[in-house]
C-alpha cells in the first residue's frame, strides 16, 4: 500500500472522529494529514510528509485556537448587562407597566419579564429590546 494512501486513510479516521466526537480541532489536524498525502503524491519522503502534517495540522490549529480566543474577548469587550443577542433591536408591544417598574409581555412565544431603561418614564405601546439583563428584556419607548 503507497504511503500517501496511508495518510488519506488517516486523514478520513480523523474526519470520522470529529463527527463522532464534535472536536473541531480533528478537522485541522484532518488537514495536515491530507497534506502529508499530498506531499506523497508529490514523490516527497516520509520525513517531509511528518512536516507537511505537522506544520500544517499544527498550524491550523494554532490559528484556530488565536480565533477563538479573539472572539471570546471581543465577547467580554461588550461588558456586564450587555449582550450579543439577536433580540436587540427587535419590537415589542407593552400594554400595562406593574408598579415596580416590570411588564410581562408576550416575547417568542414565551412571557418574559421587561423593565425600562434607566430615567425613562414607563409607557405603554411600542418598544425596542435595548439590552438583555440575566432573563429580563431592557426595553426603550420606539
Amino acid at each position: 500500500m503507497e504511503q500517501s494512501t496511508l495518510w488519506w486513510l488517516m486523514a478520513g479516521a480523523a474526519v470520522i472522529a470529529e463527527l463522532l466526537t464534535g472536536t473541531f480541532y480533528l478537522l485541522m489536524l484532518a488537514l495536515g494529514l491530507a497534506a502529508a498525502a499530498l506531499a506523497a503524491h508529490l514523490g516527497a519522503g516520509f520525513t517531509v510528509q511528518l512536516l507537511a502534517a505537522a506544520l500544517v495540522g499544527g498550524g491550523a490549529v494554532a490559528i484556530w485556537t488565536l480565533v477563538r480566543q479573539r472572539r471570546a474577548a471581543g465577547d467580554a469587550a461588550l461588558g456586564a448587562g450587555q449582550s450579543a443577542s439577536l433580540d436587540i433591536g427587535e419590537t415589542l408591544h407593552i400594554d400595562h407597566w406593574n408598579p415596580d417598574g416590570t411588564a410581562t409581555v408576550r416575547y417568542r412565544g414565551a412571557s418574559w419579564v421587561a423593565v425600562h431603561r434607566p430615567g425613562v418614564v414607563p409607557t405603554t405601546g411600542l418598544h425596542r429590546v435595548a439590552e438583555l439583563m440575566g432573563n429580563r428584556l431592557v426595553v426603550e419607548p420606539v
